[in-house]
């Protein structure tokens, strides 16, 4: 499986789970970064998708503070941790879903006014870098 087909099921899962949540979305110059939130906010993200040439992290902004990770979550940063996925057969679902679901209530917890949100999740494009470093198509 591509990364390309990664990301996308990785997407699938998060919009299937928290409908409501939007997507905000960096093309930067090393990878498509994809943040959930129930708000247009970074900072009330749950969790993001970076997308990269050789694999995908499955981020959680606040991962640190999980408290029912029963996945090991890379990462040494003050808050954000993140599992990298390179393929789809060996993806711990029903763990990551869990967790998910537990970052969003952090998230509610830290905003209040995110538990109520309902709508459906919309896509919002908010930065293109004119540099990139990625590999070109082969």
């Amino acid at each position: 499986m591509g990364i390309q087909a990664i990301a996308l099921q990785l997407r699938g899962l998060v919009s299937e789970l928290i409908p409501e949540a939007n997507e905000l979305i960096w093309d930067n110059y090393n990878a498509v970064a994809i943040a959930y939130s129930k708000s247009f906010q970074l900072k009330d993200a749950f969790c993001h998708i970076a997308v990269y040439s050789k694999h995908v992290n499955l981020g959680f902004n606040r991962g640190a503070e999980l408290t029912g990770a029963t996945i090991g979550l890379a990462g040494k940063g003050r808050l954000i941790r993140h599992i990298k996925v390179t393929d789809m057969e060996t993806f711990p679902e029903a763990a990551v879903k869990r967790l998910i679901l537990e970052a969003v209530l952090l998230s509610e917890a830290i905003n209040p006014d995110l538990k109520d949100k309902i709508s459906e999740g919309e896509s919002k494009l908010m930065s293109v870098s004119d540099k990139k470093i990625r590999p070109g198509k082969t």
